[in-house]
């Protein structure tokens, strides 16, 4: 369907959308705000719009109660489609909690996980930095719109993270900072993931709400134990007392999250429907001819290969497990010959 003919059944064949009809009545639609996220969604090749009808919307966080209805993405979309771990923590965190939420971050990206936070100070912003010097693939969960930059001095990592991964929010692309909406997003980072490691929190600290969050989401939930003394670490203890998983290393999560890992890929291969012929057929013969050795942007290995994207991106995605290729700033390298 393409942007007109969206448009056009918004105004006049409401109930073709895919909401119940108590929802539909309840539905009041601001048709000059839909045009404006419309113009966005057009204005550059990197921007997306997604709902839970679209086979691009993440699949762990369509499975949550309160799934946003709408997600704004900009930057690469194939981090959307790989397992998630998400890694937070607090905004005044010690040299130390840095140092670890980058080990664990930089660890995570090297085995093939993608890596989720809220681009907040700290431990949000130490675990995207690790990542992408992993050349890994993180998400950003914004408490604002995708247009805006929060806070200011993310300005630079802003930037590296949509070349590199994606931001993405359920607020309209221009919405400012409000103090409620940060803790409302955490549903998302816990959601989008197949778990959530908190280091350094304190009994205070707003980590602590993607923590419950992802326990009432029966996502798995690891903690870092730190010092008894300072308090900074207070809120971590309580998690390991309440069932929380004690880790040390990367490793620890991996070995935790390895089934849950191979059953979101065949979730994905449900989803976008692989066949067995062509899973047993890897590294997909025609799409990896379509990637060379110097960067090659997934348009063009779209339009090469003449698949649809999000089937290409899936099997991409395979192909970056099993190390025939990487994902790169503007797109996809190969690493090997078949």
């Amino acid at each position: 369907m393409d942007i007109e003919e969206l448009r056009q059944r918004l105004e006049f064949e409401p109930q073709g959308l895919p909401l119940s009809a108590s929802l539909l009545a309840k539905c009041q639609i601001d048709f000059d705000k839909v045009d404006l996220a419309l113009a966005w969604q057009e204005s550059q090749p990197h921007h997306y719009i997604l709902t839970p009808s679209d086979p691009l919307y993440p699949p762990l966080l369509q499975q949550i109660s309160d799934a946003p209805l709408v997600l704004f993405v900009k930057g690469l979309i194939t981090p959307l489609v790989m397992p998630s771990i998400a890694i937070v923590g607090s905004r005044n965190a010690s040299r130390g909690g840095l140092d670890m939420a980058a080990e664990l971050a930089y660890n995570l990206a090297s085995q093939g996980f993608a890596v989720t936070s809220g681009m907040a100070t700290g431990i949000d912003g130490a675990a995207h930095k690790a990542t992408l010097a992993a050349k890994g693939s993180t998400m950003a969960v914004l408490g604002t719109g995708v247009e805006r930059i929060y806070p200011k001095r993310h300005q630079q990592l802003y930037h590296d993270i949509i070349h590199s991964g994606c931001v993405i929010s359920e607020y309209w692309p221009e919405i400012g900072p409000f103090a409620g909406n940060f803790p409302k997003r955490n549903r998302i980072v816990s959601g989008l993931s197949l778990g959530t490691v908190v280091v350094e929190a304190s009994r205070k600290s707003g980590s602590l709400i993607s923590a419950r969050l992802a326990m009432e989401q029966n996502r798995e939930v690891f903690a870092v134990p730190g010092s008894v003394l300072g308090g900074y670490s207070q809120g971590c203890h309580d998690l390991i007392k309440n069932g929380a998983k004690l880790i040390e290393s990367a490793a620890d999560i991996i070995e935790e999250l390895g089934s849950l890992s191979d059953y979101h890929l065949e979730q994905l291969h449900q989803r976008h429907h692989i066949q067995d012929n062509d899973i047993c057929d890897l590294p997909f013969p025609s799409l990896l001819a379509s990637v060379g050795y110097e960067t090659t942007a997934i348009d063009a290995v779209v339009e090469d290969s003449g698949k649809p994207i999000d089937l290409v991106l899936v099997q991409m995605l395979e192909l970056e497990l099993q190390g025939w290729v990487a994902a790169v700033p503007g797109g996809y390298v190969r690493l090997k010959r078949s």
